[in-house]
């Protein structure tokens, strides 16, 4: 990455680790995946149960093999099985000592917002596992909820198309806003602070680009 670029990232970060920290949030600065990984699996104690959310970041930083590596119980989403197992997978992971996943964007009021396909994941942050980590690269920090909104339109061809989702978006590259089963937009999230449950929600702020 261009030195001057991750200067200023690296800014943005630290400001927003400030930012939720005081929105009642844990909150940590990461250097790179590397680092955000390390952060990742010193926070879980082995024996866990995991669960985690669909996210390209999670994959990026190679969480997923890390959690099946015998030292956790984990939840395993990714599995060749039939949806309706899928789907008893999200409601067994509603009951993780962990919950490990990523968010479509961070407003500099300290909103998390995300939007979801089956709604797990961003019912799994709002109650029920122990523990929620989350990670994300500050390219999803936006200045309010209006910026915020406009970025899960602009991202939701590309998870419908990692999805495998078969909706108009991935024919276009951008939101039409569909009202089909398949659609990936059925549930959106919002989380205003991390107050009610202190030390609940925990996120880590990578200074790079990281994710959709």
């Amino acid at each position: 990455m261009n030195k001057y670029k991750k200067w200023q990232y690296k800014l943005l970060a630290r400001e927003m680790v400030n930012i939720l920290n005081k929105k009642g949030y844990e909150s940590y600065y990461a250097e790179n995946l590397d680092n955000a990984k390390e952060i990742v699996i010193n926070m879980i104690p082995k024996s866990s149960t995991v669960a985690v959310g669909g996210s390209e970041t999670l994959n990026d930083m190679g969480l997923i093999d890390e959690f099946r590596n015998g030292n956790y119980n984990f939840f395993d989403r990714y599995q060749n099985l039939p949806f309706s197992d899928i789907v008893e997978i999200y409601r067994q992971s509603m009951l993780a000592d962990f919950f490990v996943s990523s968010v479509n964007a961070i407003t500099k009021n300290g909103e998390l917002v995300s939007i979801d396909s089956t709604g797990n994941r961003v019912a799994s942050m709002i109650f029920g596992p122990k523990k929620v980590i989350i990670v994300a690269g500050v390219n999803k920090v936006v200045d309010n909820l209006d910026e915020a909104y406009k970025r899960l339109k602009k991202i939701a061809p590309m998870n419908a198309l990692r999805n495998g989702h078969n909706t108009p978006c991935i024919k276009t590259g951008k939101c039409m806003n569909c009202e089909i089963q398949a659609s990936v937009c059925n549930f959106i999230g919002i989380i205003n602070n991390g107050r009610k449950f202190p030390g609940r929600i925990n996120i880590i702020l990578i200074a790079d680009e990281v994710g959709f």
